[in-house]
């Protein structure tokens, strides 16, 4: 048999009996197992695989919460302060100036709004015992009369019941409080490393995040600096959103918590303000703060009123605020914000719902940066060519160190 003849030849039969022998032996079971269950699970072992990898990277965060939070909290605030420090510098100020200016407004304005609520609290307690006494007694007497038909001994069960299940949830918060130690020592650490890191941060964010791009492999550099590069952007936009809304939220609240002569209403405006940076969920809890003390010091018709105002702002931001302005800030449905919330809620308590939602915005714009794969056509090193001021301060002169060599072999 040759070639010549259309029939294969000697080369093309040896070929293919090789390739015959090369081919895996029929074992028996994957040809009796269905194409569908083979698929499935082949995706099965690798989603548990993924979901391993993350199990082990939450287990490694929550080991470290005392140092991740801090950090956390460093990255949002400085997602504002970078652009005020870059507006200041590209106007002629100093670095130096800029970044001290920023730090102190930040401190200032934090604590004044701590310093606030403590002054009106201190002065509105004056002859607040002697409202909720009468309120109580109010609160009793329309009880008593109401079609309900309670009696006092039943009314006074049912608050003796209501003051040891509070009696049994503060004894749990405060103890869940100290396990992830939230004592004064571990408090003070986190200040302190918080703003050690957003100083840090704010003098050589770029030197930073340079390095960090250098920890890739070179072919990976590019999607990892253009994906962190829309994170940040993303990041920025949630965190000056979330003032605004944050700031209506207070506003609304507040203002109608002094109109309708409730009590403690500025401390209020600031509990609300500080909450509403937890998306739905905060605005909410603090609202209802707002008409248990309008309930307690006042009376239900004025509580009655109380909510209406709460439910009204809640309806203008779930309306409003979320789906025109939140929505397009950090490209995440609402639905999608109330399960991420959850979720952070019951991995992390309050720091997770703090940070669920930039988190899962963020990780949504780098994942869909890398995906589109727009950087494969802007490649360009960015880690390598950038000099940061903090690393010219290492000695350079050691023996065997050559930072050229190093950046050209990094």
């Amino acid at each position: 048999m040759t070639e010549s003849t259309g029939k294969p030849g000697w080369g093309a039969l040896l070929s293919g009996r090789k390739r015959r022998a090369d081919a895996p032996i029929p074992n028996g079971i994957d040809e009796n197992i269905p194409a569908g269950i083979r698929l499935a699970g082949a995706w099965s072992w690798r989603l548990i695989a993924i979901g391993a990898a993350i199990a082990v990277f939450l287990f490694v965060v929550v080991q470290l919460r005392l140092i991740v939070i801090p950090l956390l909290v460093a990255v949002l605030l400085s997602s504002l302060l970078v652009p005020l420090v870059s507006f200041l510098v590209r106007h002629k100020w100093p670095k130096g100036l800029a970044v001290a200016l920023s730090l102190l407004g930040t401190l200032a304005v934090l604590g004044g709004l701590v310093t606030l609520a403590a002054t009106q609290i201190a002065v509105g307690t004056t002859g607040l015992s002697t409202r909720l006494a009468t309120s109580y007694a109010g609160l009793k007497d329309f009880l008593l009369a109401s079609p309900l038909h309670l009696t006092e001994p039943q009314i006074n069960d049912y608050l003796q019941q209501a003051w040891t299940a509070i009696q049994a949830d503060s004894a749990i918060f405060v103890s869940g409080a100290l396990s992830v130690g939230s004592s004064l020592g571990h408090l003070l650490t986190g200040l302190l490393l918080t703003l050690f890191s957003l100083l840090f941060i704010l003098i050589d964010g770029a030197g930073i995040w340079a390095w960090v791009v250098r920890i890739f492999p070179r072919r990976a550099r590019a999607a990892v600096a253009g994906a962190g590069a829309a994170g940040w952007e993303t990041l920025g936009n949630f965190a000056k959103v979330q003032i605004l809304v944050a700031s209506i939220d207070a506003v609304g609240i507040g203002v109608g918590a002094a109109l309708l002569g409730v009590p403690l209403a500025v401390p209020i405006g600031v509990l609300v303000f500080l909450g509403s940076f937890i998306p739905i969920v905060g605005a909410v809890a603090t609202g209802a703060v707002a008409v248990v003390i309008a309930l307690l010091f006042n009376s239900w018709p004025i509580a009655l009123a109380m909510l209406g105002v709460v439910l009204l702002v809640q309806q203008i931001e779930g309306h409003v605020l979320q789906p025109l302005i939140m929505g397009t800030a950090v490209k995440v449905h609402p639905l999608g914000v109330v399960l991420v919330v959850a979720a952070g809620s019951l991995l992390a308590g309050i720091p997770g719902a703090l940070f669920a939602v930039p988190i899962a915005a963020v990780l949504n714009v780098m994942i869909n940066f890398i995906h589109r794969g727009t950087w494969r056509t802007a490649f360009t090193d960015t880690a390598a060519s950038t000099t940061s001021p903090l690393w010219q301060t290492v000695p350079q002169s050691r023996p065997g160190f050559h930072p050229n060599e190093s950046a050209a072999h990094d």
